[in-house]
């Protein structure tokens, strides 16, 4: 009995083959959800608890604003986005060809920009209060009536017009989709041109307006330079204040929770309205919608009404810039040439990595085939939807306690004190704008990736190719071009990013978003026009990328 034992063979334990794919996919998941998490944990350990006194004094004020803004931004941009795709889609008019791409050129201003233009072009001494004097004789205010600027009506106008393309951009693609059969049936049944609107294309279209809305109101809820330029108190500036005026982390981190709160809420609306409408239709013989021709008053009516929101969005924030910007000396002022370098910098780095980060979470998790990769990948979007100043809260805080750490250690192994390596310079910024727009480097990473086909990989991995050179030989030469256009769309995100960057930019590090906003802040606009043009220039250049993919 004791031969045949000695005869058995021996079972080898199965090894445990971890894929360095796999675990780069998973600290990539790890580093983005890292300022979520400590964003909550600081909610809920808080230093000194003043959630009971918030809700006695400005809570109620922050949420109603922001419930004010969310809603009525999102349902003025409902109307304009979709009027205007509709118009664009379904109808032939004078200036058509130009206005359906000249209606995403408001992308390329910033809703901050847009503020402090309205600002000035409307305020007392401003051309319009001005002509008014002038032609009525009117000698001071007190002698007329003028709407007040800055207010809660205005803060929704201006973003409006600055966020409106978001859904337009996607309900012109939704009606475009849309057969021209459907049509043809219910004119045949007696339906007029509105009919045909709001009993097909319209239902049509809902989950892309939604969608749309949904990026609106996480937008709003973002910001913070408009309104507090406007002086409209939401939660985003009370993260503002309560942690840099007030001192108080545990109570920032609630109010961020609060934010957080509304996204979750936003993000699952709009999934269930997609999920609950769902529409399919043959490709077999679908005709296109077919443009009408309008003739007449008809025509420029629809004209005008295409005008006006790249006038509100575009036209006067870029006209009003370009008044203060002919003073020479403002364009080679040493301070915007640092704001531009930094940007420059700072923007391209995050954009790199940003996008290098997506390729390899996605280009992982497609080859390890592994559960926990898989599950992680949706879950790092999440930084798309939190705002600039609750990634800020959530980054700056581990980063100045690791910061610590690792000065302490060298101080006690003897080098010397290192500083503050990541808070005190541009490196909590690249790590603020990897995680915000990580959601865009992957989206796109996975969309390529996606169509390649497996036999090409296959056939690389047959002759000798590892997974490292497959990537390298097939699929990034396939898939450069969304690469590319990921980087620029990243980059031109970062460069417009305002509260993440107040919160996390190092002592005296300006970059042309932050500039803007100092300058704008003290009422000097000729020092703001340069950069604030800047910004401008790097977002044509993102919505002529938009405008050559969505052709």
């Amino acid at each position: 009995m004791s031969d045949q034992i000695r005869q058995l063979p021996l079972v080898q334990p199965k090894r445990l083959r971890v894929s360095p794919w796999s675990i780069g996919a998973v600290f990539i998941a790890v580093m983005v959800l890292i300022p979520i998490v400590a964003v909550i944990w600081f909610a809920v350990t808080p230093t000194e608890n003043i959630w009971p006194h918030l809700l006695r004094t400005t809570l109620p004020r922050y949420l109603t604003n922001t419930a004010v803004l969310m809603f009525a931004v999102g349902a003025l941009t409902a109307m304009i986005g979709t009027g205007a795709a509709w118009m664009v889609v379904m109808y032939k008019f004078p200036g058509r060809r130009v206005l359906q791409w000249a209606l995403l050129m408001p992308l390329a201003v910033p809703a901050y920009v847009g503020a402090y233009a309205l600002v000035d072009f409307l305020e007392y001494a401003g051309p319009v209060q001005t002509a008014l004097r002038e032609v009525m004789g009117w000698q001071t205010a007190h002698d007329y009536w003028f709407p007040g600027i800055r207010t809660r009506g205005a803060a929704i106008l201006v973003l409006s017009m600055a966020l409106y393309p978001y859904v337009y951009l996607l309900a012109r693609a939704a009606f475009r989709e849309q057969s021209g059969a459907a049509y043809e049936v219910a004119q045949a049944l007696g339906a007029g041109a509105f009919g045909r609107f709001y009993r097909v294309g319209l239902p049509l279209a809902r989950p892309a307006i939604a969608a749309g809305v949904a990026v609106v109101m996480m937008e709003t809820v973002n910001d913070f330079g408009t309104v507090d330029y406007f002086a409209v108190q939401t939660l985003t500036t009370g993260i503002f204040s309560v942690w840099l005026q007030g001192g108080n982390l545990g109570g920032a981190a609630q109010l961020a929770t609060c934010v957080l709160v509304l996204i979750i809420i936003l993000v699952t609306l709009e999934k269930m309205s997609r999920r609950k409408s769902k529409f399919f239709g043959s490709t077999r013989g679908q005709r296109p919608v077919t443009a009408v021709a309008l003739h007449g008053w008809r025509a420029w009516a629809v004209t005008l009404c295409c005008l006006i929101p790249v006038i509100g969005g575009f036209i006067l924030p870029v006209g009003v810039l370009m008044t203060h910007a002919f003073d020479a000396g403002q364009w080679v002022a040493p301070g915007l040439r640092r704001a531009l370098f930094h940007t420059i910098t700072v923007g391209g780095i995050a954009a790199v990595l940003t996008v290098l980060g997506g390729v390899f979470m996605v280009y992982g998790v497609r080859l390890s085939h592994k559960r926990l990769p898989a599950l992680l990948m949706p879950v790092t979007a999440i930084g798309y939807a939190a705002p600039g100043a609750v990634l800020g809260l959530g980054i700056l805080v581990p980063l100045a306690k690791f910061d610590n750490v690792v000065a302490d250690t060298f101080v006690r192994l003897g080098f010397g004190d290192p500083g503050l390596i990541f808070t005190g310079s541009a490196a909590a910024l690249v790590l603020a704008y990897v995680v915000r727009f990580f959601a865009i480097g992957q989206g796109t990473a996975d969309a390529a990736l996606g169509r390649v086909s497996p036999s090409l990989p296959m056939a690389a991995r047959s002759l000798g190719r590892g997974a490292g050179g497959t990537l390298k030989a097939v699929h990034l030469p396939l898939v450069k071009a969304s690469i590319g256009s990921a980087l620029l769309l990243v980059f031109v995100d970062c460069v417009k990013e305002l509260p993440a960057t107040l919160l996390l930019r190092p002592f005296s590090y300006e970059t042309l978003a932050t500039r803007v906003h100092a300058k704008a802040s003290l009422e000097n606009i000729s020092q703001a026009a340069p950069a604030a043009l800047m910004i401008t220039l790097v977002g044509l250049a993102a919505v002529a990328l938009l405008a050559r993919t969505n052709r």
